[in-house]
């Protein structure tokens, strides 16, 4: 395989590195649709089983799988040089339980800083709310990485 000039031959970085990027492409759609998703559960003042944290968790987790998928199809049908079809199911293997993982541990985080710490919970206009929002998304980092480190051992997600 030709390499472009300055770029690193991921079998031979270590493993932490491969295994970062790996989370953290998961971890760019996971947060772009987390984000999205919870303004318009506030705009659209949604709630399921009477509270809006039960509403962002599934509007997240939507948002967050269907970005997640489109970022990894985006990166592995040019790489594999595979058709669309082969591509999309390609992309659901490698990024679903990745997905899966990172919002276990989002979802955790905003139930402790929502129901325990701070119940009823704070405001989605607060920053305090963003901050805690921000530390979440990392605790979803940690719970992601040994699924992408397993994806990657067994060739469902591409080294990067």
């Amino acid at each position: 395989m030709v390499r472009e000039q300055g770029m690193p031959d991921s079998d031979k970085l270590p493993q932490w590195d491969v295994q970062s990027k790996a989370v953290s492409h998961c971890g760019a759609g996971c947060t772009l649709g987390d984000i999205g998703a919870e303004w318009l559960v506030y705009a659209a003042s949604l709630t399921l089983a009477g509270k809006a944290l039960y509403a962002d968790f599934a509007l997240d987790f939507a948002f967050a799988w269907t970005l997640g998928i489109l970022f990894q199809y985006f990166t592995i049908v040019p790489m594999r040089n595979i058709g669309r079809l082969k591509g999309v199911w390609a992309a659901v293997k490698a990024d679903t339980l990745s997905i899966v993982a990172f919002q276990i541990g989002l979802f955790l985080g905003m139930w402790l800083y929502q129901e325990v710490i701070f119940s009823p919970g704070l405001p989605k206009t607060s920053a305090a709310y963003w901050m805690l929002m921000q530390l979440s998304m990392v605790l979803g980092f940690f719970t992601a990485w040994p699924v992408n480190a397993w994806l990657v051992r067994i060739g469902w997600k591409e080294r990067m």
